[in-house]
């Protein structure tokens, strides 16, 4: 998500777009132009080229500009083997575009102000070295997408020039992007916004991405504020992209019309992420100033509505009730919280494992972020270069551990391929989320404390009785229904059959 002024996108959309809805409160794709974007889809209008790795798959963000020293594909080649023996299975990066000059915010820009989409930022490398780094990846076993911004370029972007009339335009001149419900500028200074109603510039653009995936070889895209752009776009889009080859498709939104539709395979759970803010917030875990887009558009005086384990089932059930295809992506983290919102650790205070366990273990594809592995405690800077200060790697086992589980049980595979999730524990709920997932014979039992105190649950209906095998410890855990459990504050525990 392209952000400006310490303010994503979508957090703005939000604070504009919504009033005190609770809806808008806790998923910040919900204000974006939904009249244009959002329509209810009764069949499949695009065929799903899907790639069949994407069932078992952990995705990993990277912030190339922040990696290394460098900052270069050459460079963040000697972090495959690593990244590749802790689970990880698809690299997203963060754009790797040319980052436009004209207009620029800060030093070094916003890398999703695009100057060419069919070009590489000649700060990371050549496109030879991101074509080298990408065989790579695949001969390490991984997959890459990259970053797309589709609503928008920087100004020097050939497109300006050769194709004026593909921007949208104001008293005959191209604007940045127009706030459509006063007519003014939404103060994202640095691009220009595309008019979609221009028939040449969406094939231009569908032109653009066919040419990473067939020619540069790619294997799928996560599309910036894809909620953005009209629905029937994707569809035309996407249906040109599957016809390449098998290609993932994550869209930074929270619309099921885009997914149910077959355009894209997975979404963003925004408001779970928010929610389960909302929760550590409740429990008085973090100390970050601002933890969600309600506390930013309330702005002081007010506190958050109370939450606990109990509203995770409430919007599961509702999310299950909206999407009839596909899954969402879950995260304790991305760019986008990291440098607006506060690290895992302002956010979610010592509950930030319990948390990272929840989100790998209980619904949809998880997420990790550029540093979680080291615990770095720091929010990175957005315009201009912050190196990281990776260390031992200390959470590197942490994260193996959930995504080795996921790869190997396919009680937790993604979306329909997964177990269903039933809840096991009893007279707790508020404090203690404990559910079992089963498919095909493979089983897991996960028990979360999501709460500061230590808890005492009593093990109910749908728990399956046996010995287990705890996946951090690796010591067997025997089981019974009706059995009584304590688990500290913010403790976990993990079991496989």
């Amino acid at each position: 998500m392209y952000s400006i002024d310490n303010v994503p996108h979508t957090l703005l959309f939000l604070l504009l777009l919504c009033t005190c809805a609770s809806a808008c409160e806790s998923n910040p794709s919900a204000g974006v132009e939904v009249a244009e974007t959002v329509r209810e889809v009764s069949d499949l209008a695009v065929e799903p080229n899907l790639p069949d790795w994407h069932k078992t798959a952990a995705i990993y963000e990277v912030n190339l500009r922040h990696f290394t020293p460098e900052g270069t594909f050459a460079a963040f080649e000697q972090h495959l083997p690593r990244l590749a023996e802790m689970g990880v299975d698809v690299l997203w990066f963060m754009p790797v575009h040319p980052v436009s000059v004209e207009k620029r915010k800060g030093e070094l820009g916003s890398p999703y102000a695009v100057a060419d989409y069919r070009d590489v930022n000649p700060d990371f490398g050549t496109m030879d070295d991101f074509k080298h780094m990408l065989a790579t990846i695949h001969e390490s076993g991984m997959y890459a997408i990259i970053d797309w911004v589709p609503n928008h370029t920087g100004w020097d972007n050939p497109w300006i020039t050769d194709h004026p009339d593909w921007y949208t335009q104001k008293d005959g001149q191209i604007t940045d992007p127009i706030n459509p419900e006063t007519g003014e500028s939404w103060g994202w200074t640095d691009v220009a916004d595309l008019n979609f109603d221009n028939k040449e510039m969406r094939l231009g653009m569908i032109d653009a991405m066919s040419f990473w995936l067939r020619d540069v070889g790619i294997d799928g895209f996560r599309v910036d504020v894809a909620h953005g752009v009209p629905v029937d776009f994707w569809e035309e889009a996407t249906t040109a992209l599957y016809a390449i080859k098998p290609t993932f498709l994550l869209a930074e939104a929270e619309v099921p019309a885009i997914v149910n539709d077959g355009a894209f395979l997975v979404d963003y759970g925004w408001e779970m992420h928010h929610l389960l803010n909302g929760i550590a917030k409740t429990q008085g875990a973090n100390r970050a100033a601002k933890t969600d887009a309600a506390n930013i558009a309330r702005q002081e005086g007010e506190d958050l509505e109370r939450v606990t384990a109990l509203d995770i089932d409430k919007l599961l059930a509702e999310k299950h009730e909206k999407y009839q295809r596909g899954y969402q992506m879950q995260f304790t983290s991305n760019h986008d919280e990291n440098s607006w919102s506060g690290t895992e650790f302002q956010r979610f205070g010592a509950g930030h494992q319990a948390f990272a366990v929840l989100t790998a273990t209980f619904d949809g594809m998880p997420l990790i972020y550029t540093g979680q592995e080291s615990a770095v405690d720091k929010q990175y800077e957005f315009f201009k270069k912050d190196e990281i200060d990776w260390g031992d790697y200390q959470y590197a086992d942490f994260y193996k551990t959930l995504f080795d589980l996921k790869e190997n049980n396919e009680a937790l595979w993604n979306g329909e391929y997964g177990g269903e999730l039933v809840k096991i524990a009893t007279g707790n709920d508020e404090n203690i989320y404990a559910f079992t997932r089963e498919k095909n014979g493979d089983r897991v039992i996960v028990m979360i404390n999501l709460s500061a105190q230590p808890q005492t649950f009593e093990l109910g209906s749908g728990m399956v009785a046996g010995t287990y095998k705890d996946v951090f410890t690796e010591n067997p855990v025997a089981l019974g229904e009706a059995d009584v459990q304590k688990l500290g504050a913010w403790e976990y525990l993990a079991l496989s059959n």
